[in-house]
């Protein structure tokens, strides 16, 4: 089939490069973002998405609203028979889902009809899921709401970040897309409706979401800052300034602490009390500062009894 690829993030890599190496199709196109500005110089980058297909060759649209009548004009012009999508990252208006004959079909990282939005992989995450996975279908106006072609299933690991779920879903989700794209071109795989029961929503985690509530249950401490991690990045303040942390871990066995009571219980050991239990910090990053071990930075700081993390 002749595909128009719609992907911004290095998460849709995985799937574009799966197409474009696919001996039943051929990427005419992609559609991303457009340049954002980035870095300490503010300068305009291309997204990951364009920067592949121009490497390999591949036209490149960057419309700054896909309602944009040059755009259309453009999509009708490729011709394409399908237009998969992977983290595009905007609303496709009806006049673009009418141009392909076998429509748009979206890789989304959920079961669906869980976690239907922006942030998925971080809601399985931090509601404790035990298995996700990625499901590709059939877009429509609704979000998220359109009928599936397949799905593939992933553990969850108890020390996941969103990172590293993502990740390994957008690899397992390429092949996923690939195979939901023959099986449309043979007329051998037809969409379901997804069940009507069930739905659960994920929207966009914001950098206020990401900010460690102390007097919480240290398991929802854990679940929140992986949830965040990477991005937007779990936070907290010390001393009136704000802290990234990386990943925490349970310290069932520990002392009882105060919410946000910090104590150094070693050279590279530093707990923090909870709703419930403390948890051992792993990694800090002061604001203006290189990313350091919680060892190094109590040791830099000088932490005193009276301190909290707030």
């Amino acid at each position: 089939m002749r595909l128009v690829f719609a992907g911004t993030p290095e998460t849709a890599l995985p799937s574009l490069r799966a197409l474009i190496d696919s001996p039943r199709h051929e990427v005419v196109a992609v559609v991303t973002r457009p340049d954002a500005r980035a870095g300490r110089g503010r300068a305009l980058h291309p997204s990951p998405v364009a920067d592949l297909a121009a490497a390999e060759g591949i036209e490149v649209l960057r419309p700054a609203k896909v309602s944009d009548p040059a755009f259309l004009d453009r999509l009708n012009e490729l011709a394409p028979d399908c237009c998969p999508v992977v983290a595009y990252g905007a609303l496709l208006p009806q006049a673009a889902l009418d141009i392909p004959h076998h429509g748009w079909v979206n890789l989304h990282f959920s079961l669906l009809p869980a976690w239907r939005g922006a942030a998925p992989v971080q809601h399985a995450v931090l509601h404790g899921d035990e298995i996700t996975g990625a499901a590709t279908f059939q877009i429509v106006k609704e979000l998220d709401a359109g009928p599936v072609y397949g799905v593939v299933t992933e553990e969850i690991k108890g020390t996941d970040t969103s990172g590293e779920l993502l990740a390994r879903l957008a690899e397992s989700g390429a092949g996923l897309l690939a195979a939901t794209l023959d099986g449309i071109e043979d007329g051998t795989l037809e969409a379901r409706p997804q069940p009507l029961d069930g739905v659960s929503v994920a929207p966009k985690l914001t950098v206020d979401d990401a900010r460690i509530d102390w007097s919480a249950p240290a398991m929802r401490v854990d679940r929140l800052v992986r949830a965040c991690t990477p991005n937007p990045g779990p936070w907290t303040t010390f001393r009136e300034h704000r802290i990234k942390l990386g990943p925490v871990r349970l310290a069932a066995e520990a002392e009882r602490l105060a919410p946000g009571e910090l104590v150094v219980a070693g050279k590279n050991s530093v707990l923090v009390g909870t709703g419930t239990h403390p948890v051992e910090l792993g990694e800090v990053q002061p604001q203006g500062k290189r990313l350091m071990t919680a060892g190094e930075w109590a040791r830099g700081v000088r932490v005193t009894p009276a301190d909290r993390l707030l």
